[in-house]
């Protein structure tokens, strides 16, 4: 008899256990009747945009599904892969969870020691010789500012830096006039041969946030496929990496946050995907009502304030590092601008505006599952 596991990410939990059968506190291996629920304290995982329902039949006992969770980049990573070896399992997404930890190390906005705090440290005075990851991640951002027309613009950390989320303060007017000049992709210089970045001006600071964890989904992808794994899903916060399909040969089901969710849990929308990326940036990620106004941390690189007319924006694309940022960049953008930019790169893409209405592109209107509308 075939049973269907669901896992759910949200803000409090990551639950996955068969349909239909309740949840507890344990956790178990995958057979029979067993179910297995994990829960995770809320502090360690930020709102997610995407909620991952992964659907499993019930496999040959050679073909077992493994995952594991561990708090990296300032959210949950969840591999979830499909393999007939255990120790193969072990090894394959221990090894994507080192590249991750690698990549966080180099990345990393607040670390002093990686390579994005030296690119910002030296602002204004001299190049700075970057790993090739680095080179490869900001040509990417650069790429996407560059279809956006500066809607994405991986520069905005002067900004960022001005809003106090925690503390629930924001910049005065003032002082966002006088740092608006230092954000500017064009003001960063990327030399390939020499593998430098520089910054123009000096205060300039980039700040890799927005597209980061969906280039990590992609390579810690990469690392499994070649470990020998041929199925799996990568989730970093609401960046998610599917490739392979399930073991009764369907892709797999990843859920699309309800942007104003009552539960944690609750998802607007359901798509199945294979060998693609989905990443989504929602209002409600990181966010505080001030005066009646939500103020949240999606903040529009030409104003200085939170972006308005989107709710949420899911992006698919086959490269998850562009798919991370072109959500970010359509979410400034608005739902007109948005769907024109999709269309126009040939991206799939969900996205619900300010007054709860679902946008699907035509690509994926007949895939897509509406779950809970408005």
């Amino acid at each position: 008899m075939r049973e269907r596991i669901r896992i759910f990410v949200s803000l409090k939990k990551i639950v996955m256990c068969p349909a239909g059968l309740p949840h507890d506190r344990h956790c178990r291996q995958v057979s029979g009747h067993d179910r297995i629920c994990m829960f995770v304290p809320a502090f360690l995982l930020p709102p997610i945009c995407c909620l991952l329902l992964a659907c499993f039949a019930c496999a040959p006992q050679k073909e077992r599904i493994f995952r594991k969770t561990k708090p990296i980049m300032d959210t949950l990573v969840t591999i979830t892969v499909v393999t007939d070896r255990s120790s193969a399992a072990d090894d394959a997404i221990e090894r994507a969870f080192q590249e991750i930890e690698r990549l966080e190390r180099t990345g990393n906005f607040h670390s002093q020691n990686s390579d994005i705090a030296r690119i910002n440290r030296d602002a204004g005075i001299t190049p700075v010789i970057v790993s090739p990851d680095i080179i490869e991640l900001l040509m990417k951002a650069q790429q996407v500012s560059e279809k956006t027309d500066g809607a994405f613009d991986i520069t905005i950390g002067p900004i960022i830096s001005l809003y106090d989320f925690r503390n629930r303060r924001t910049p005065t007017a003032a002082s966002i006039r006088k740092t608006l000049p230092l954000v500017n992709y064009r003001n960063m210089v990327i030399d390939r041969e020499r593998s430098t970045v520089f910054l123009e001006k000096k205060g300039m600071l980039v700040d890799p946030g927005g597209i980061m964890k969906g280039y990590a989904a992609d390579r810690a992808a990469e690392i499994l496929q070649t470990n020998g794994v041929g199925s799996g899903i990568v989730a970093i916060g609401g960046d998610i990496r599917a490739f392979g399909l399930r073991a009764d040969g369907t892709p797999w089901r990843v859920g699309i946050r309800h942007p104003r969710a009552k539960k944690q849990d609750d998802v607007i929308a359901v798509i199945g995907l294979s060998n693609l990326s989905i990443s989504t940036s929602g209002d409600y990620e990181r966010f505080f009502v001030q005066d009646a106004h939500r103020i949240h941390h999606l903040i529009s690189p030409q104003t200085g304030y939170p972006a308005k007319g989107c709710r949420s924006v899911s992006v698919i694309a086959t490269d998850g590092a562009l798919a991370d940022a072109y959500a970010t960049g359509i979410f400034i953008l608005g739902r007109e601008l948005g769907m024109k930019i999709l269309e126009q790169n040939g991206l799939e893409g969900v996205i619900v505006d300010d007054e709860g209405i679902l946008h699907a592109t035509p690509g994926i209107k007949g895939r897509l599952e509406i779950k809970n509308p408005f």
